[in-house]
């Protein structure tokens, strides 16, 4: 495959940096995002994992990658993949009760952008994550994005990833 490359972005802000795919690591994972760029949608910014960015997207592979290259861990930089049932999201309590439904699959595509994450969450415990790529240039600049949208807000921002 080769050195595959995306760029992930703040739209808004006009701040992008640029992944590296770990095809090595987590290849079924790679080539379902891959097939599938571009991707783009609102961003979130992380309830309880820390210094995440993500958005949610229908399911888009014919299936769900197997749990390759996992981690409860990821460090700055780390592009993550998470699939979760309607159920798991469809409450309140995340906030997410008129976008997700009880009966669907969605489809967390996360940046990390600082240290010190845990992938835990109070309801269901462990939530390991698929590595799929590495942050390779811009990632100090996206991170001063990342912390601006935690301080003023997610509203009207996309995250957004394309091929390189």
């Amino acid at each position: 495959m080769g050195n595959r490359h995306i760029e992930v972005s703040l739209v808004s802000r006009g701040v992008t940096a640029t992944a590296r795919l770990l095809d090595d690591r987590a290849p079924l994972t790679c080539a379902a995002v891959w097939d599938a760029l571009p991707l783009a949608g609102d961003v979130y910014h992380a309830k309880y994992a820390r210094n995440e960015i993500y958005a949610l997207f229908p399911p888009f592979a014919a299936t769900e990658p197997p749990l390759e290259n996992p981690t409860v861990t990821p460090v700055p930089g780390d592009l993550c993949y998470f699939s979760f049932a309607g159920t798991e999201l469809g409450t309140k309590a995340y906030g997410y009760d008129r976008e997700v439904r009880p009966g669907t699959t969605v489809v967390d595509l996360a940046l990390f952008y600082e240290r010190n994450n845990l992938l835990l969450n109070g309801d269901v415990g462990w939530v390991p994550g698929i590595v799929w790529g590495q942050v390779v240039d811009g990632l100090a600049e996206i991170a001063e994005a990342c912390n601006d949208l935690w301080r003023t807000g997610a509203a009207g921002e996309t995250l957004s990833f394309r091929r390189a």
